[in-house]
């Protein structure tokens, strides 16, 4: 279990989606279920729980190897390619991240191919890109500027210091064009421009276990 859901975006985004863990299947444990049970029921159903050095035999081999990650009543299981009785059992519920992002906590998690053509040629690099999803992203705006001629600049920036999203490159430029259409209404009302330190645009880095994670 991860201890926030920046702990979870974290350890899908910087540590599995570039391990090849791109097909993905997401549920949510019923109440009164016990998390912990069904914890314990996936990663023995699937040997999600073997050591490195298994893996790199399954990956050697060409079979999938399995990450597991819950936070509060939500869940993801993530494979790399290959055959495993997972994608047979889930076949019809199975994503590609490439094509479909992983939606969570207003969060969208997908794995790109960057537009950026090497120099000297080449394929281009693909990486992580973690956003605000879109119904979420429009939600924000639509909140920001409704206030953004309603209320003092002390007032807003702590409304922007309270966004709770981790900043990820491509959250930032979201933010930022949040910004920047708050302050164009606010000019428009001879109001005074919010300046970018508002948005507390550095990542922070979070543990995303707790110490007592087998």
């Amino acid at each position: 279990m991860t201890t926030s859901p920046e702990g979870l975006v974290q350890q899908v985004a910087v540590s599995y989606l570039r391990h090849g863990y791109w097909f993905y299947v997401t549920g949510r444990i019923k109440l009164g279920k016990d998390p912990a049970q069904l914890d314990q029921k996936l990663i023995s159903k699937y040997r999600i729980d073997i050591n490195e050095r298994e893996k790199a035999d399954r990956k050697r081999r060409g079979l999938a190897n399995l990450q597991y990650l819950r936070h509060g009543n939500w869940f993801v299981l993530l494979a790399t390619e290959g055959h495993h009785a997972f994608k047979q059992q889930e076949r019809n519920q199975i994503r590609d991240c490439r094509r479909h992002p992983i939606r969570f906590e207003g969060y969208s998690i997908s794995y790109r191919r960057s537009p950026i053509t090497p120099t000297g040629g080449g394929e281009p690099k693909w990486h992580a890109c973690v956003r605000i999803d879109a119904p979420t992203y429009k939600q924000l705006k639509s909140y920001f500027l409704d206030r953004a001629t309603h209320r003092n600049a002390q007032a807003l920036a702590q409304d922007f210091a309270r966004v709770p999203y981790a900043r990820y490159a491509p959250v930032r430029r979201q933010l930022l064009n949040i910004l920047r259409a708050v302050n164009k209404a606010r000019l428009k009302q001879r109001f005074d421009e919010l300046p970018h330190s508002v948005l507390k645009l550095r990542r922070a880095i979070v543990k995303p276990f707790d110490q007592n994670r087998a």
